[in-house]
């Protein structure tokens, strides 16, 4: 297994640029543009080399009002006394090679992806130098990559981009393609508790045991360090599906729109400061306190389950 020496961060929303509201009622209401908690933000920033000096390129390719975008996050990472934080409006896969931009990312300490359609992140960074290079600095150097919603959800090699959740475990609802490729045997599901998207990841691990499913609520992240050990952030919670026990599945063999069958699909639910280790396969449950509303510390000395 190659360690790489980069951290990835990925988030299951409360920033929601355009992926399941329309731009017309975004424009309306502009108040539902709401950020994730200051706590993941200040984390996303602890956890890069240079903290407050880092230099942050925030890619707004996956949303629908990427100035609109790109203000909000220059002004959250400006109350935690971040200044240089730049925005890359890439709007197509000829912006994606443009030299200023690559310039850019090579100089970046911390790349953001924000939320909206995860579909244009792969379709526009997909075989780019771009993303070759993203994935160059996440591998060998001390390089923090984070997305937010379709961010996250690009963020592995496996990617849903289509599916409602009241339809989702009926063959063919699902709709699966290759995503970003930072991290591999895992897929992303995002705002995963607030519309009900368990069916979603259900149907994504029984047509590939081999990997895990992740379930990001809103507010909620996963830090991920050496490229197997996963941090719970935030203040929600995070569904894990496990499908390696699956004793049998019917998937293969009903027909197009037809409800589907899982023996024995295991399930682990973790919060703020549990782990989880990718290559062990073993949920390390912490103990927290709360001390004030929206904050939470870790008691030492406390791991539940090893």
């Amino acid at each position: 297994m190659i360690v790489p020496k980069g951290k990835l961060i990925i988030i299951g929303g409360a920033v929601d640029m355009g992926s399941n509201v329309t731009l017309q009622e975004h424009i309306l209401q502009p108040d539902y543009i709401k950020f994730f908690e200051q706590g993941i933000l200040r984390r996303i920033i602890n956890e890069s080399a240079k903290q407050e000096g880092s230099q942050i390129e925030v890619i707004t390719t996956a949303s629908q009002i990427p100035e609109l975008v790109g203000e909000e996050y220059i002004k959250a990472f400006g109350q935690l006394n971040v200044t240089n934080v730049n925005v890359l409006h890439i709007r197509n896969r000829e912006d994606a090679g443009n030299k200023a931009y690559l310039d850019r990312i090579r100089k970046a300490d911390v790349v953001m992806f924000s939320g909206g359609d995860q579909l244009r992140l792969t379709a526009i960074f997909g075989g780019t130098e771009f993303l070759q290079i993203l994935k160059h600095r996440y591998q060998k150097e001390n390089f923090v990559i984070a997305g937010t919603s379709a961010g996250a959800a690009a963020a592995s090699t496996h990617m849903i981009y289509r599916g409602q959740s009241n339809a989702a475990l009926v063959k063919g609802e699902v709709q699966i393609t290759a995503g970003l490729g930072f991290i591999d045997s895992v897929i992303v599901d995002t705002h995963f508790v607030q519309r009900g998207r368990i069916g979603r990841l259900m149907y994504a691990v029984a047509t590939n045991p081999g990997i895990l499913g992740i379930g990001l609520g809103e507010d909620t992240g996963l830090l991920i360090t050496d490229g197997y050990m996963m941090e719970a952030i935030g203040s929600g919670l995070i569904i894990l599906v496990d499908g390696r026990s699956i004793v049998a599945t019917n998937i293969y063999d009903v027909e197009l729109g037809s409800p589907v069958s899982i023996e024995n699909l295991k399930v682990h639910v973790m919060s703020i400061f549990d782990k989880y280790d990718l290559v062990q396969h073993r949920l390390i449950i912490k103990k927290s306190m709360k001390v004030e509303e929206g904050t939470f510390i870790h008691v030492p000395g406390s791991n539940l389950l090893q």
